[in-house]
């Protein structure tokens, strides 16, 4: 009886064998690929893992035969096997790295350079190449931006006379200079509601085609503000006045309960304030028509006052 504890193992004397048969096919599969024969040595060395799928020198030999053929599929795949076992050999690593950014996938592709950085700080393939990466995933990151913006400002941009409206809601709009979606979700249901002939069939009418786009009525509020701040400032321009604009509400000395209301909007400066209009001012709870009307008479004073939605008749 033999002393080898491998013979002691069910099936040990087997596996050795097939081991032993996968070095001799590997052998003649290098000894092909040295004599020019590529296609036969990547069949040689398939052999050779058939035999052993254990063996991490042949898999990774083959998965680089195979990127050097062009099969990147096959070669991603045997690199991912090889790289799955602890330590990943950092070739392997190397070598995923590349096939993961010529894929596009900058994430594994990093995660990668990663593990060969964390045992090897200083290699420099890795580190040269981790560079190239991350500026490759944030370009990415900034295009994916970029379509998102494009796409939102062609939505914005849509005219509400390409949806199914009723006559008064689209006399409604048309006569408040709404032209766009981008108009529409600059103004509130207040706003909306304080035009005249304007009712709640027609304001549910609006929400309704809003909700099917992923919008409602006031979220592009600070866009309007910020519109009406400059167009406000170029009327002003030359008259001596647009130093007004960047002043304080506290210089229009205001009751407390108009204070307090301005506040609520989060109202800083007289220019934040005529950005504003009576419906989104009086939308706010304890703010009635003795505030507006004390707001429109400190502003009157200054040669200022609110915004209006503009009517073209």
């Amino acid at each position: 009886m033999t002393n080898d504890p491998m013979d002691m193992v069910v099936g040990a004397s087997a596996a050795a064998a097939d081991a032993q048969t996968a070095l001799e096919l590997f052998a003649q599969a290098k000894e092909q690929l040295q004599n020019g024969q590529r296609a036969e040595g990547i069949e040689t060395m398939r052999s050779a893992m058939g035999s052993d799928p254990q063996n991490l020198e042949i898999a990774f030999q083959l998965a680089y035969q195979l990127d050097l053929a062009g099969d990147e599929e096959e070669a991603l795949s045997l690199y991912e096997r090889v790289c799955e076992h602890s330590p990943a050999p950092i070739n392997a690593l190397m070598n995923l790295a590349v096939l993961y950014e010529d894929h596009g996938d900058y994430v594994r592709a990093e995660r990668c350079l990663r593990q060969i950085l964390d045992t090897n700080p200083n290699h420099t393939r890795a580190r040269l190449f981790m560079t190239d990466v991350l500026a490759s995933k944030g370009m990415m990151v900034e295009e994916e931006n970029e379509r998102d913006v494009m796409k939102r400002r062609a939505l914005l941009d849509t005219p509400v006379t390409d949806f199914e409206l009723t006559v008064r809601a689209r006399t409604c709009l048309k006569k408040m200079n709404i032209r766009t979606l981008g108009d529409l979700i600059r103004i509130n249901e207040s706003e909306l509601m304080s035009y005249k002939n304007f009712g709640e069939s027609s304001l549910d009418e609006i929400k309704r085609m809003l909700s099917i786009k992923g919008l409602k009525l006031g979220q592009g509020h600070e866009d309007a503000h910020r519109v009406a701040r400059r167009q406000i400032l170029e009327k002003l321009k030359g008259s001596g006045k647009e130093q007004l604009l960047s002043k304080p509400v506290s210089e229009l000395q205001l009751t407390v309960r108009a204070r307090k209301a301005l506040q609520m909007l989060n109202i800083q400066s007289i220019g934040d304030l005529c950005s504003h209009t009576e419906a989104e001012l009086m939308g706010v709870k304890n703010f009635g028509s003795t505030s507006l009307v004390e707001v429109h008479e400190r502003l009157t004073n200054f040669g200022l006052s609110l915004r209006v939605i503009e009517d073209e008749d």
